[in-house]
């Protein structure tokens, strides 16, 4: 096709078509299996008496994602490279090991859901009767699974030539899938309105306490691990951060502000809006049931799925599990790059060495954990309560840009977006001590 056919094309489509992009990137990162398991989970235990919650971080998410796409245009740059100009390079380079180091957290979780799937598919049927073998036999397959799984996203990674264009396609069907399949389920299953509406007022379920984690008889007992998780998976600072280098890889520049704050709240809607309706649907299918098994997660899809509600939720759950596994890596890649000062396009040679990096050491560690007498899904949440620890140095960096005038000129930040972001701020930095304290427990 060429070029003018191509140019033709674009011409043709809505203006909202053209509007959206980077967002839904980031909100296929963030919404990741981690996010499926944490909503459910969620909903299972507590009913709806957290969807408060999740609107609170989504708002709190869409105005840190707002603000780093206002900087991104308003300052013709990505955030590290603003950071190294107007701080230092160690400065900048700090931030982008952070983000890479969170990445890594998420992509071990992605690692493990892949491997949940497999065995849920029964994968080790191809081997034998799984019945027949040993926990070491099928770990050894779902390792292998792993290899050949990572094996070709790097193949992926490195015969890809327009990365960015190619995934934002790919985003733009699969979050119109994802949402239908769920929107289409919540609407069979009926959930009580009254118990909706009650879900919006701010209460602590029973159970929930604000103290920090403690050890007991039974081991180390933290009632708020799931809440840690879901402002981990709804309230990613580290998505919003990079945000920022996503509206450059757009092309977009200060003609394209206002283009720039609707994407974001667009990306941010999907988000919460996907974790909302599988929160709501555990909530009125699972209620009271335990959901610490992929099967017992897959009765959420009976009533529209029937019988083959098992394996097609694991399908889906790979679906989800594929999208932020590509862009996750790939996100830790390029910042990582961004961060040192070599070239951070997701298109770059070094962006694409370090992708490769990241993909090995979240393997590797999945790999670790499958060795281990952890159950894959607890170890899925707490993989995501980890990635908050390095959520409040990018936090501090995004406020601290978008109020720096010889930055963001006449759009630095007002006191709206000051106040919600030091509420922002607040959060993730007790959160993270909280979580911190818990791992600290955990090692001890």
């Amino acid at each position: 096709m060429s070029e003018s056919s191509v140019s033709s094309n674009r011409r043709q489509r809505p203006a909202w078509w053209r509007s959206v992009g980077p967002a839904l990137v980031i909100a296929c990162v963030v919404f990741g299996p981690g996010s499926l398991l944490v909503s459910s989970n969620i909903g299972a235990r507590y009913g709806y008496e957290l969807l408060w919650l999740l609107i609170l971080t989504g708002i709190l998410m869409g105005t840190y994602m707002t603000t780093a796409a206002r900087i991104g245009v308003a300052g013709g740059a990505t955030p590290c490279t603003l950071v190294a100009r107007h701080l230092s390079r160690p400065v900048a380079a700090i931030v982008g090991i952070n983000l890479c180091l969170i990445c890594t957290a998420f992509q071990f979780s992605n690692n493990l859901a892949v491997a949940a799937v497999a065995d849920t598919l029964g994968i080790a049927r191809l081997f034998g009767n799984p019945e027949q073998m040993s926990e070491h036999t099928k770990n050894l397959i779902d390792t292998g699974v792993l290899l050949i799984f990572n094996l070709a996203i790097i193949i992926f990674v490195f015969t890809l030539r327009q990365v960015y264009r190619v995934l934002e396609r790919i985003m733009k069907v699969m979050v119109a899938v994802i949402l239908l399949c769920f929107l289409v389920n919540l609407f069979l299953v009926r959930p009580n309105l009254v118990g909706l509406l009650k879900g919006l007022i701010p209460t602590l379920p029973e159970g929930v306490s604000l103290g920090l984690p403690s050890r007991g008889e039974a081991g180390i007992a933290d009632p708020m691990v799931l809440i840690a998780s879901l402002l981990g998976t709804t309230f990613s600072v580290a998505g919003a951060f990079y945000q920022g280098n996503l509206v450059r890889e757009k092309g977009w520049t200060i003609k394209d502000y206002n283009r720039g704050i609707g994407d974001s709240i667009g990306g941010v809607a999907v988000l919460t809006g996907a974790s909302a309706i599988i929160m709501m649907t555990a909530g009125t299918v699972l209620r009271g049931q335990p959901a610490n098994d992929i099967g017992v997660l897959a009765t959420q899809l009976r009533p529209l799925l029937g019988a083959t509600a098992h394996v097609l939720f694991c399908v889906g759950l790979l679906a989800v599990a594929m999208n932020p596994f590509v862009i996750n890596a790939m996100i830790g890649g390029s910042i990582l790059a961004d961060g040192i000062g070599k070239p951070a396009r997701l298109s770059d040679p070094w962006s694409r060495r370090f992708t490769v990096v990241v993909l090995l050491v979240g393997m590797a560690v999945a790999m670790i954990i499958l060795h281990t007498p952890v159950k894959k899904v607890d170890a899925i949440i707490f993989g995501q309560a980890l990635t908050v620890i390095g959520n409040p140095l990018m936090a501090a960096a995004i406020l601290w840009l978008a109020n720096q005038k010889d930055i963001m000129g006449d759009r630095r930040n007002t006191i709206v977006p000051n106040i919600l972001g030091a509420v922002g701020l607040l959060v993730v930095v007790l959160i993270a001590v909280r979580v911190l304290f818990l791992v600290v427990l955990k090692l001890t």
